[in-house]
């Protein structure tokens, strides 16, 4: 028996691949096979198949994104095998409430929706890409352990009644009050190792930040990296990691259709005449959104059409009219901030959710050339 293109999901884990076949003239999914984790075991797999639907048999190989980033993907590109990632938010398949979940069933959910098209394929970044996005997830994993140490150390002190009589903390006077403690005993090893802690954490996101910097300077990047930075609460962090993130910002048709990769569009729950907004979708890349969203807070402070010197000195450089783009989004959403808040009596996250939508869609303009 012989068929024109064989769909073929996979299930993977970390230890196991499951797989099944699936095509449109059967409409189910077949020949369920559990493997080891090894892209060998898929070529094997297409192998058996082949015996069953023939030499020309088109095979198209699909898997959830997770775990294994875009190993798989390569592994089998680089076998002349075509494979998608798919993206979970996507799938439009429908699961039953009494949810029975199986890798087998799931394995068959994903050959389904390879033969209807009921998905958005994940972007695969270039290599220089992925090394870089990986670069930047590792400062920003060393800044969340940094959090957590600081979270730490001021527990310590309160657990322990040293109670700081600054404004702020981390600041120069509140680290040499930290260093001026005397616990008795023990006590005093416990906060000198905290901040020993603190201080090596620190000096190393110094120097990761420096790094960044570095690779901000690249021909691939520069002048995408100049333009974004022309945004108020973008800099070069934000910038190369948006950058990396998203890869080709031509692959979304409009703006809107880039707010809703990001997940920063507002989900519903409507029927006949009733109308139900909830909250954002939070589909898609959350890194990014996170990122927009702490680059919406800067928003909240300052004057409407105020440029401080710093802004001025990373929009320097650019041309008249990718500055004249961005101090049009910079006036507009600090306009809109404030509208929202002070008008309207939006809650402050509220507003600076919304600000982050229409700062991607700002972003996106700049870097389609969409600036006129």
């Amino acid at each position: 028996m012989n068929y024109n293109t064989v769909y073929v999901g996979m299930d993977v884990h970390k230890e196991s691949f499951s797989l099944c076949a699936y095509t449109i003239e059967a409409e189910k999914a077949s020949h369920y096979q559990r493997t080891e984790a090894d892209y060998k075991k898929v070529l094997n797999y297409l192998e058996f198949l082949r015996t069953i639907y023939g030499d020309d048999a088109n095979f198209i190989c699909g898997y959830e994104a997770g775990c294994l980033g875009y190993t798989l993907y390569h592994q089998l590109t680089a076998n002349n095998v075509k494979c998608i990632i798919l993206a979970p938010t996507t799938m439009l398949e429908q699961r039953s409430k009494k949810r029975i979940k199986t890798d087998k069933r799931d394995a068959e959910i994903i050959a389904k929706c390879l033969a209807q098209h009921n998905y958005s394929p994940v972007h695969i970044p270039t290599a220089k890409d992925e090394e870089t996005k990986e670069f930047l997830r590792m400062r920003d994993d060393h800044k969340l352990a940094l959090k957590k140490v600081k979270q730490q150390i001021l527990a310590f002190c309160l657990r322990h009644n040293y109670r700081y009589d600054g404004n702020s903390h981390w600041t120069a006077a509140h680290l040499k009050w930290l260093k001026a403690l005397t616990p008795e005993a023990l006590y005093k090893e416990i906060l000198d190792e905290y901040l020993l802690t603190y201080h090596t954490l620190s000096d190393k996101l110094e120097r990761l930040d420096k790094r960044i910097e570095e690779l901000s300077t690249q021909d691939e990047y520069k002048e995408a990296v100049k333009k974004l930075c022309c945004f108020i609460g973008v800099k070069t962090h934000t910038a190369l990691s948006v950058l990396v993130e998203v890869g080709d910002f031509n692959r979304f048709a409009s703006a809107q259709h880039f707010a809703s990769y990001l997940g920063l569009v507002p989900g519903e729950d409507s029927s006949g005449n009733d109308q139900n907004r909830l909250g954002i979708t939070k589909a898609g890349n959350r890194h990014v959104r996170l990122l927009l969203t702490e680059a919406s807070q800067c928003y909240a402070r300052g004057q409407v059409g105020f440029k401080s010197k710093e802004l001025k000195a990373r929009q320097s450089g650019n041309t008249p009219a990718v500055i004249a783009y961005a101090d049009k989004a910079n006036e507009r959403l600090r306009r809109r901030y404030y509208k929202m808040v002070l008008n309207k009596c939006k809650k402050h996250n509220v507003a600076k959710t919304a600000i982050a939508r229409e700062l991607a869609c700002f972003m996106w303009g700049m870097m389609t050339d969409n600036i006129a």
